[in-house]
């Protein structure tokens, strides 16, 4: 496989084929983000993305599940992405599932028709970072998106027949802001109504924004237990009618896994017991990225 640069996926797709098709993210203005800083967005080349499709059909017959990456491969023109989808069909034919990485940018590229055709043809799940619902933090994060819009696109997916698993992150609201951003993203949460939401905390990344505010004494940083009150209001405020709420990633301090409404109460439960001391928390050196 040709990969350049680091390659990034969702913690899901750990075991699936990792295909290529874009490097780096054609937003990359997040103050948050330090992933792809020293990668410029480019679409790689059509022969090398069949070489590799090929290359995978050959070594890769047990994986399942396939990851188009980088960071917004959606964003590719809809000739070039059915043709990389029908590929994988023809020559992948065990793989039950595509997955991708989606922003409203690149959602809104695509017409409704033109999103029921990419789900026809196999892509099965996109990853959408929510990060917040409250439209100041995502001005200040330079998200490059407000919440309505965010409900926008994500309904849109979800009306494709895609399995759409939204990204929250603890924590990116700093102190004075953390309530409003727990409920503001509950509320927008609720709006999307996705299969999956992926809850992670935040750890800052040297060399972004970010963390130069941090450094500068601009943005202050939440400790722990102040993280845990976030996501237990987060919670409270997100109705689901089915989905599932995952704050099990390495950077929580408190592994959740909870089908929501059904075990909205018991989560609640252990974030309080936790908050009471009566639940160990991970240790900061066994959290990572």
């Amino acid at each position: 496989m040709h990969y350049q640069g680091d390659v990034f996926r969702p913690p899901s797709e750990a075991k699936s084929i990792l295909l290529q098709v874009t490097t780096g993210c054609s937003h990359n203005k997040c103050t948050f983000c330090g992933m792809y800083k020293n990668s410029r967005f480019s679409i790689k080349d059509d022969d090398i993305i069949m070489e590799d499709i090929e290359y995978a059909s050959r070594h890769f017959q047990r994986q399942k599940r396939l990851f188009i990456c980088d960071g917004d491969a959606l964003i590719l023109p809809q000739k070039r992405l059915l043709h990389i989808l029908n590929a994988i069909r023809e020559q992948l034919p065990w793989v039950e599932r595509v997955g991708i990485y989606a922003n409203t940018k690149s959602i809104r590229l695509k017409s409704d028709e033109d999103l029921q055709k990419l789900r026809d043809a196999g892509l099965k799940i996109a990853y959408m970072g929510l990060e917040s619902g409250d439209d100041v933090t995502l001005e200040h994060i330079c998200k490059g998106s407000n919440a309505q819009r965010m409900v926008e696109m994500g309904k849109r997916l979800r009306s494709a027949g895609m399995l759409l698993s939204v990204t929250v992150l603890l924590g990116i609201a700093g102190k004075k802001r953390s309530h409003v951003h727990a409920v503001e993203t509950g509320r927008v949460l609720s709006a999307i109504d996705p299969e999956y939401v992926g809850a992670l905390s935040l750890m800052l990344s040297q060399g972004t924004d970010l963390y130069s505010s941090y450094e500068k004494g601009l943005f202050e940083l939440l400790e722990p237990m102040e993280m845990l009150e976030e996501l237990a209001v987060m919670i409270t405020h997100t109705d689901l009618s089915g989905g599932y709420f995952h704050a099990n990633h390495a950077s929580n301090y408190l592994p959740i896994k909870a089908r929501l409404p059904e075990e909205k109460e018991k989560t609640l439960q252990l974030i309080h017991s936790a908050l009471q001391g009566k639940v160990g928390l991970k240790a900061e050196q066994y959290r990572s990225f």
